[in-house]
């Protein structure tokens, strides 16, 4: 059964940027693209280098969409679904993830 949890405040992750948070045993990377409440939520690992990196990725706007490109392999991931744009079978897990009371939330 899935369940909201508590990441962080809202304002410690700058807009345009993206963060690793620890939830459940499982890495995830938050994004928010701009400065609002809009966040994404992806697995933080990068299918193609097996490494932790994704939330150090670059955002940015592809086919009308937002993206992030991984920092190793520049792979683009969809911020809304995981979809892998280069290989869809090494597509990434996406989250739920709210701002509540100023607190972001991950459901996992």
């Amino acid at each position: 059964m899935s369940q909201w949890h508590p990441v962080c405040e809202l304002n410690q992750i700058l807009p345009a940027t993206g963060v690793c948070a620890l939830v459940k045993g499982q890495q995830i990377a938050i994004f928010r693209p701009r400065d609002d409440e809009q966040l994404y939520a992806l697995s933080n690992i990068d299918p193609f280098a097996q490494a932790s990196v994704l939330s150090r990725g670059l955002i940015a706007e592809h086919q009308q969409a937002l993206w992030v490109a991984s920092p190793l392999k520049k792979q683009r991931f969809r911020l809304s679904d995981g979809f892998c744009l280069e290989d869809e079978a090494r597509s990434v897990a996406s989250y739920p993830v709210r701002v509540s009371a100023g607190k972001v939330e991950i459901c996992a």
